[in-house]
């Protein structure tokens, strides 16, 4: 058999290898009530209460002359790629890694791509359904605008998933223990939450502070996405932060990735 016929059979393994793997872990994810919830409707949730607040729904000078609840939805948008990203997908490989599964996966035509890879598209569905629901409640409950420039803040969404689960591949690669993984995930958890706006949105952030988020993966996301909300093109220096980490994370992942 010649070496192309061998290479050729080889990834047709990998490939049915790789649906297999998907297959099996789709099964899996919709056994955990638990991560649906958190990923899929916490954010939601946390929505409905702050717009139950009536201050947040008053203009503020200090947000442009949005209300409170308009620049919150944004945040609601990226929570569940960060709870995905950083408590989910994290402990869940770190916990295949210590009971020998990933060991066992080294001996079939699995490859580490295919593992991270899987976990990030389930991850990064529930994500991105967690964002287009609080986006549907944030205007039928709050009268929040929809985006303005839709297809912008979708190129900007999709970047940020993939840029919040490449961050949790690479905890993933590192973390040798579930301990050592939730651990990690936890310190990084909440930098990024903060950068992303939960407790003070990014808008009314002092200016040093504010350009200083903005160089970080989240801050960036909150930035493009409240710019393609207000209808103008992401900036394309945001977007470019995103892509970097994004390749960055990814390749530190894909570097450091380890079976056992």
């Amino acid at each position: 058999m010649s070496a192309a016929a061998v290479l050729h059979t080889d990834e047709n393994e990998s490939r049915r290898a790789s649906r297999a793997v998907l297959k099996a872990e789709l099964r899996l994810f919709r056994r955990e009530p638990a991560a649906i919830f958190w990923i899929m409707a916490f954010p939601t949730v946390l929505l409905a209460v702050l717009g139950s607040i009536p201050s947040f729904r008053e203009t503020s000078d200090s947000l442009g002359g949005l209300r409170t609840i308009d620049a919150y939805v944004p945040v609601t948008v990226i929570l569940p790629l960060i709870m995905a990203g950083l408590q989910a997908m994290p402990p869940l490989i770190t916990g295949y890694r210590e009971r020998g599964i990933l060991r066992r996966m080294s001996t079939t035509p699995v490859r580490p791509a295919a593992v991270l890879g899987t976990q990030m598209g389930l991850y990064g569905t529930a994500a991105l359904v967690s964002a287009l629901l609080s986006l549907t409640v944030g205007r039928l409950a709050f009268d929040v605008a929809l985006p303005r420039q839709a297809f912008g803040y979708a190129v900007a969404l999709l970047l940020a998933i993939a840029c919040g689960l490449a961050l949790g591949a690479l905890v993933s690669a590192l973390a040798r223990t579930t301990k050592a993984a939730t651990a990690i995930g936890s310190a990084v958890f909440f930098p990024m939450m903060f950068s992303a706006g939960v407790w003070l949105p990014v808008q009314a952030m002092p200016e040093v502070l504010r350009h200083i988020v903005e160089v970080t993966p989240l801050g960036a996301a909150s930035q493009a996405l409240n710019e393609a909300a207000a209808g103008d093109w992401p900036g394309w220096v945001h977007l470019g932060v995103l892509a970097l980490w994004t390749v960055a994370l990814s390749a530190g992942a894909a570097r450091w990735f380890r079976w056992e």
